[in-house]
C-alpha cells in the first residue's frame, strides 16, 4: 500500500511539470505551437531507444503498416488535438487553472463509455456532476464579472477538446492494438503516427518566423523527461502492482489528484502566478473531491 501510494504520489509529482513548464515557456515568450511539436519530437528517440532495446521495434512497425490509416487517426486524435489544444490552453491562465481544468478528462471517459457498448456508469454521474461544479467555480467568476469572460471561455473550450481527443483517441487505439502491443509500443507507434501532425504544426510556426530559442529548447526537453517518461512509467509501475486488488487500484489512480497541488504550489512558488481567489480555491478542492470520488466509484464497479 505504501509502495503503490509513494509511486503513485511521486508520479503527480512530474506530471505537474507539464502544466508549469507550459506556463514558464508561455510567460517567456514561447509559442505554443513549438512547446507542443517538442514534447513529441523529442520524445520520438527516446520511446525508439527504449523499445528498440528491447526488442521490440519490428512488431510496432508491422502493426502500423497492416492498418496505416486508422493509425495516423487516432494518434493524430489521441496524442495531437489532446496535447495542442492543452498547450494552448496555456496562454489563458496559471498553470493550476489549466490542470484543475484538465480533470473534464474524468467527464469524457465517463461519457465516452456507449462508444464501445458499454452504459454510461450511473454510480460516477455523481462524482461527474462534483468535478462539473468545480469548474463552474474556478470560471464562474471571470465569466460573469465580464473580466477576462471570452479568455475564460476560450481556455474552457481549448481543454474540453484535449479532455475528448485524450481518451477517444487512446482506448480507439487500445482497441487496435488488442494484445498483440504493450504500452510502450502503443505508445512509440502513437507517436510515430502523430508525427505528421507535428511538422505541420512545426511548419506553421516556422512560416510564422516563431522559431524556439535555447530556453524553449531545454524546457520542451525537461516537459519530455518528466512526463513522458519519469511520471509515466511511476504512475504504470504503481497501478501494476494495484491491478489485482481493486480498492487499491483507485487508490493509485486517486493520487493523480496530487498533481493539481504541485502544479499550485510550483506555479505560485517558481512562476509567480497568482494565488486562487476563494471561490477558485473551493473549486479545486471541489474537483479533487470529485476525482476521489470517481475513483471509489470505479473501484465499487470491479
Amino acid at each position: 500500500m505504501k509502495r503503490i501510494l509513494s509511486l503513485g504520489i511521486l508520479s503527480s509529482f512530474f506530471f505537474a511539470f507539464t502544466f508549469i513548464l507550459n506556463r514558464s515557456m508561455n510567460l517567456s515568450g514561447g509559442y505554443w505551437m513549438w512547446s507542443a511539436s517538442l514534447r513529441y519530437l523529442f520524445s520520438l528517440p527516446i520511446l525508439l531507444l527504449l523499445v528498440g532495446m528491447q526488442g521490440k521495434l519490428k512488431p510496432v512497425l508491422a502493426a502500423i503498416r497492416q492498418a496505416p490509416g486508422p493509425w495516423l487517426l487516432w494518434s493524430t486524435v489521441g496524442f495531437g488535438l489532446f496535447y495542442a489544444p492543452l498547450t494552448w490552453a496555456s496562454d489563458f491562465g496559471p498553470s493550476w487553472l489549466t490542470v484543475s481544468l484538465w480533470q473534464l478528462t474524468i467527464v469524457a471517459g465517463v461519457f465516452l463509455n456507449p462508444l464501445w457498448g458499454k452504459k454510461v456508469p450511473l454510480n460516477s454521474l455523481g462524482a461527474v456532476l462534483v468535478i462539473l461544479a468545480g469548474v463552474v467555480l474556478i470560471q464562474g467568476e471571470s465569466i460573469l464579472s465580464g473580466q477576462a469572460g471570452g479568455e475564460a471561455l476560450v481556455c474552457v473550450g481549448l481543454i474540453a477538446i484535449a479532455a475528448v481527443a485524450y481518451p477517444l483517441g487512446n482506448r480507439k487505439m487500445m482497441s487496435l492494438c488488442g494484445e498483440t502491443l504493450d504500452t510502450p509500443q502503443r505508445v512509440l507507434g502513437m507517436t510515430i503516427c502523430s508525427l505528421p501532425f507535428w511538422l505541420i504544426l512545426s511548419a506553421v510556426a516556422a512560416a510564422q518566423g516563431r522559431l524556439p530559442d535555447g530556453n524553449q529548447l531545454a524546457q520542451a526537453f525537461l516537459v519530455c523527461l518528466f512526463s513522458a517518461v519519469i511520471a509515466t512509467l511511476l504512475f504504470f509501475q504503481a497501478t501494476n502492482l494495484a491491478q489485482s486488488d481493486p480498492r487499491l487500484l483507485s487508490v493509485a489512480e486517486g493520487t493523480i489528484a496530487g498533481e493539481i497541488i504541485f502544479t499550485l504550489i510550483g506555479g505560485v512558488v517558481l512562476l509567480h502566478d497568482p494565488l486562487p481567489s476563494g471561490v477558485q480555491m473551493l473549486g479545486i478542492a471541489v474537483i479533487i473531491a470529485g476525482m476521489l470520488l470517481n475513483c471509489r466509484a470505479a473501484a465499487g464497479r470491479s
